[in-house]
């Protein structure tokens, strides 16, 4: 069972500000609440291509896993994806301007579980929804204190 989540917040920032942020993988702990580290596999900055190792903790577990960067398009959208461990997983993010002169983020995550993971893939997509929504505050929370 594939598990799609899309969550996403109205930020009042310019969305070059989001953007630039947010595609930069060093800032990911500080946004992130489940990522407890990240790790350049090839030199920064990031370009298609570039490999980033990640430790987080999802559902009491400890889950380490290596994104490599699929597609940038600067200030549009910026796409990882993993085909390792026990959940494959692509992640994109978009940025739009919101009406009110922001940037509108968009949080997408879709994957494939495998082993036990197609069982609970319900249950997983429930807790990453609940994370997103919990990390796209933290961000808004993050950009709009450095205006």
């Amino acid at each position: 069972m594939a598990v799609e989540v899309e969550t996403s917040i109205d930020i009042e920032c310019p969305r070059t500000v989001v953007a630039a942020y947010v595609s930069n993988p060093d800032n990911a702990t500080e946004w992130y609440v489940n990522i407890k580290s990240v790790d350049w596999e090839t030199p920064r900055p990031a370009v298609v291509g570039s490999r980033v190792a990640f430790v987080a903790n999802f559902l009491g577990r400890r889950i380490a896993y290596t994104y490599e960067v699929r597609q940038i398009l600067p200030n549009e959208r910026f796409v990882m994806s993993t085909a390792e461990g026990p959940f494959p997983m692509q992640t994109t993010y978009a940025w739009r301007d919101s009406p009110g002169g922001g940037t509108i983020m968009t949080l997408r995550n879709e994957g494939e579980p495998t082993g036990f993971g197609k069982v609970a893939a319900p249950v997983i997509a429930a807790a990453m929804r609940r994370a997103n929504q919990k990390d796209l505050a933290r961000l808004k929370e993050i950009l709009e204190a450095g205006k």
